[in-house]
C-alpha cells in the first residue's frame, strides 16, 4: 500500500513539476532588455537612423483598463486622417515595429507604436498572448480616434504575438478599417503543442491541460480561450495574412488556416519565400511593400 502511494506521488510530481515550469514560462517570458532590442533591430537593418531621426514624434503613456501604463509613440504625418497602429511580438518592444513604418509613412499614414503589457516600458503583471492585450490595443485605437478624429481611417499591423493580438482585437473593435497579420498563431494551445515537442521533447498531454489550469488560476484565462482562428470567423474587416515559408517557430500553415477560416469580407494571403519567423519583410522588402500597397488599393484606402 505504501509503495502504491509513493508511486502515485512520484507520478503526480513528474506531471506537475514540468507543468508548473511551463505555466511560469508562459506567464513570465524572458523579455529582451529595452536597449538590447533597439541594438538588435539596428543590427538586423530594421531601424535606420537617417530615417527615424528625421521624424517628429510624441512619446507618452496611456492608461490601460487594468491600471498599468502603456508606453506609446505617435509619429504624425501632415495632419493625415489615416493612421496605422503597429504591434510587436513576444519578448520584443516597440522597436521591432519600426521596420514597417516607411511602408505606411510614404503612403500618407500617421504611425503609432507601443509596448505591449509586460514588455518594454509598459506595465502589466504578465503576458496573456493577446487576451488582455487586445483591450490595451483598443485603448490605443481610442486615443487615435480622439486625436485624429472619429472619421479617421485606422488600420493595424502586427507580427507574431502582435499579429495574434490584432486578430483577437478584430472581434471587439469594428471601427478598424483593415488588419495585416504577419506570422500569427491560429490557436495558442495548438502552438504550444508544437513548441513543447520542439523545445522540450515532452508530450502535450497531460502537460498542456495541467499548465493551462495553473495559468487559469493566475490570469482567469485558459489557453484554449486564446484562439484567433475562432475570433475571426465572422469578422468582415479586410485582412491580409503574411507568413514566412520557412518559419520554424510558428508554422506557416497557421496563416493558411486563418485565411481559410475567414468566411466574410476581403482577405489576402502571402507566404513569403526564404523567410523564417518575423523575417517576411526583411527578406522580401520590395514584394512585401508592393503587396501591402495592392491590398490597401483593393480596399480603397491608398
Amino acid at each position: 500500500m505504501i509503495l502504491i502511494v509513493i508511486t502515485i506521488l512520484i507520478i503526480v510530481l513528474l506531471l506537475f513539476i514540468p507543468s508548473i515550469y511551463l505555466s511560469r514560462i508562459v506567464l513570465f517570458p524572458q523579455i529582451r532588455a529595452y536597449d538590447a532590442t533597439f541594438r538588435l533591430q539596428k543590427e538586423l537593418g530594421a531601424i535606420k537612423d537617417n530615417f527615424i531621426n528625421t521624424l517628429k514624434n510624441e512619446e507618452f503613456y496611456l492608461k490601460s483598463n487594468y491600471g498599468y501604463k502603456l508606453h506609446t509613440v505617435f509619429f504624425p504625418n501632415n495632419n493625415s486622417k489615416k493612421t496605422i497602429i503597429l504591434c510587436h511580438g513576444i519578448t520584443d518592444s516597440l522597436f521591432a515595429s519600426m521596420k514597417y513604418m516607411d511602408i505606411f509613412i510614404k503612403r500618407g499614414f500617421n504611425v503609432v507604436i507601443y509596448d505591449h503589457r509586460f514588455h518594454g516600458k509598459s506595465g502589466g503583471p504578465n503576458c496573456s498572448y493577446g487576451y488582455f492585450e487586445k483591450f490595451d490595443l483598443k485603448n490605443v485605437a481610442d486615443w487615435v480616434f480622439e486625436k485624429c478624429g472619429q472619421d479617421s481611417i485606422v488600420g493595424i499591423l502586427g507580427e507574431s504575438m502582435g499579429a495574434a493580438t490584432i486578430l483577437q482585437n478584430s472581434r471587439i473593435d469594428k471601427r478598424i478599417a483593415f488588419y495585416i497579420a504577419d506570422c500569427p498563431y491560429s490557436d495558442l494551445t495548438e502552438l504550444f503543442k508544437v513548441r513543447i515537442k520542439a523545445d522540450y521533447h515532452l508530450p502535450a498531454f497531460p502537460l498542456i491541460p495541467i499548465s493551462s489550469l495553473l495559468y487559469k488560476l493566475t490570469t482567469n484565462v485558459f489557453y484554449d480561450e486564446i484562439s484567433p482562428i475562432k475570433d475571426i470567423a465572422d469578422v468582415e474587416t479586410p485582412m491580409f495574412f503574411i507568413h514566412g515559408e520557412k518559419d520554424n517557430y510558428i508554422p506557416h500553415k497557421m496563416s493558411i488556416d486563418l485565411h481559410n477560416a475567414k468566411k466574410r469580407g476581403i482577405k489576402k494571403l502571402y507566404i513569403a519565400p526564404n523567410a523564417d519567423h518575423v523575417q517576411s519583410y526583411l527578406k522580401n522588402m520590395k514584394d512585401y511593400d508592393m503587396l501591402v500597397g495592392e491590398f490597401l488599393n483593393s480596399i480603397n484606402i491608398c
